[in-house]
């Protein structure tokens, strides 16, 4: 039998979800997982069914800690998911996807503004710059150990 990281005598045999555009997420790795491809998004703050705010903002971090708050202020996110229930995945009209992040009554609602195909510049990796600081580095490490000094600790 196949152990895989995370798997339990409870759960084995039954398949791991698949959740496609559509569904509730209720694992917090997984809501991990879709929030962190988000960047730029704009947000709206539901109580009891109804908005009561929203804005733009970046997402800053995603993390779960029962002792840390979720804080949306001067347009960055960060996200605690130990704040929220469950997310909600679903589309507008248009096919658009939205997230919704519930708690009992309240809803925060992130609709992304950044088409993942088209931008997203944190993914873009500027090889001559990795390669300009990498070489930089190790110029540095060989220049201090020509010079005597003990080599750095890395």
């Amino acid at each position: 039998m196949i152990d895989y990281e995370g798997s339990n005598s409870s759960n084995m045999g039954l398949p791991a979800p698949c959740i496609i555009d559509e569904g509730i997420v209720v694992n917090k790795r997984d809501i991990q997982r879709l929030l962190e491809d988000l960047s730029r998004v704009r947000y709206v703050h539901f109580q009891d069914g109804e908005p009561v705010g929203g804005g733009e903002g970046l997402i800053v971090e995603v993390f779960c800690d029962p002792c840390r708050s979720t804080l949306i202020a001067n347009k960055t996110l960060y996200l605690n998911l130990a704040s929220f229930d469950c997310l909600q995945l679903q589309g507008d009209r248009e096919g658009n996807p939205y997230f919704d992040l519930v708690q009992e009554h309240r809803c925060v609602r992130l609709i992304p503004m950044a088409n993942p195909l088209q931008d997203n510049p944190s993914r873009d990796l500027d090889v001559s710059a990795l390669e300009a600081v990498v070489t930089e580095v190790l110029s540095a490490r060989l220049d201090a150990e020509q010079d005597g000094d003990e080599p750095l600790d890395w």
